[in-house]
Protein backbone atom coordinates (compact mmCIF):
# COMPACT_ATOMS: atom_id res chain seq x y z
CA UNK A 1 0.00 0.00 0.00
CA UNK A 2 1.52 3.45 -0.81
CA UNK A 3 1.31 6.47 1.03
CA UNK A 4 -1.91 7.41 -1.38
CA UNK A 5 -4.06 4.49 -0.57
CA UNK A 6 -3.13 4.85 3.22
CA UNK A 7 -4.34 8.86 3.03
CA UNK A 8 -7.53 7.55 1.07
CA UNK A 9 -8.72 4.78 4.24
CA UNK A 10 -7.74 7.49 6.57
CA UNK A 11 -10.12 10.62 5.06
CA UNK A 12 -12.49 7.72 4.46
CA UNK A 13 -12.99 6.92 7.66
CA UNK A 14 -13.11 10.40 9.06
CA UNK A 15 -16.10 11.02 6.62
CA UNK A 16 -17.57 8.18 7.25
CA UNK A 17 -17.58 9.08 11.16
CA UNK A 18 -18.61 12.73 10.61
CA UNK A 19 -20.96 11.48 8.36
CA UNK A 20 -22.59 9.30 11.57
CA UNK A 21 -22.23 12.13 13.94
CA UNK A 22 -24.20 14.32 11.61
CA UNK A 23 -26.94 12.38 11.71
CA UNK A 24 -27.36 11.50 14.89
CA UNK A 25 -27.28 15.26 15.25
CA UNK A 26 -29.98 15.69 12.91
CA UNK A 27 -31.86 13.20 14.87
CA UNK A 28 -31.31 14.93 17.98
CA UNK A 29 -32.33 18.25 16.79
CA UNK A 30 -35.56 17.29 15.19
CA UNK A 31 -36.48 16.18 19.10
CA UNK A 32 -35.60 18.78 20.68
CA UNK A 33 -37.49 21.12 18.06
CA UNK A 34 -40.67 18.77 18.90
CA UNK A 35 -40.05 19.37 22.64
CA UNK A 36 -39.29 22.88 22.25
CA UNK A 37 -43.04 22.46 20.40
CA UNK A 38 -44.79 21.30 22.59
CA UNK A 39 -43.71 23.03 25.76
CA UNK A 40 -44.81 26.09 23.12
CA UNK A 41 -48.04 24.71 22.65
CA UNK A 42 -48.56 24.44 26.38
CA UNK A 43 -47.67 27.71 27.34
CA UNK A 44 -50.20 29.17 24.26
CA UNK A 45 -52.92 26.88 26.23
CA UNK A 46 -51.96 28.31 29.65
CA UNK A 47 -52.20 32.04 28.38
CA UNK A 48 -55.38 31.19 26.74
CA UNK A 49 -56.72 30.02 29.84
CA UNK A 50 -55.47 33.03 31.52
CA UNK A 51 -56.84 35.60 29.53
CA UNK A 52 -60.34 33.93 29.22
CA UNK A 53 -60.39 33.79 32.98
CA UNK A 54 -59.15 37.29 32.92
CA UNK A 55 -62.08 38.12 30.55
CA UNK A 56 -64.67 36.86 32.94
CA UNK A 57 -63.31 38.71 36.01
CA UNK A 58 -63.51 41.79 34.79
CA UNK A 59 -66.98 41.32 33.23
CA UNK A 60 -67.60 40.72 37.12
CA UNK A 61 -65.19 43.29 38.83
CA UNK A 62 -66.83 46.22 36.49
CA UNK A 63 -70.06 46.08 37.38
CA UNK A 64 -69.06 45.67 41.23
CA UNK A 65 -66.62 48.56 40.82
CA UNK A 66 -69.77 50.60 39.03
CA UNK A 67 -71.86 49.21 42.67
CA UNK A 68 -69.33 50.36 45.02
CA UNK A 69 -69.29 53.89 43.48
CA UNK A 70 -72.69 54.26 43.16
CA UNK A 71 -73.22 53.34 47.23
CA UNK A 72 -70.37 55.44 48.02
CA UNK A 73 -72.39 58.34 46.47
CA UNK A 74 -75.54 57.15 47.71
CA UNK A 75 -73.78 57.37 51.80
CA UNK A 76 -72.46 61.29 51.03
CA UNK A 77 -75.79 62.26 49.67
CA UNK A 78 -77.47 60.54 52.67
CA UNK A 79 -74.58 61.48 55.27
CA UNK A 80 -75.34 65.45 54.19
CA UNK A 81 -79.36 65.19 54.10
CA UNK A 82 -78.62 63.87 58.00
CA UNK A 83 -76.01 66.45 58.48
CA UNK A 84 -79.22 69.21 57.32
Amino acid sequence: MSAADILVVILSTALAILLILSIILVVLLIRITRQIQSITNSARNVVEGVERFTANISTFVAPATLISFVKKALRNVKSRKDEE
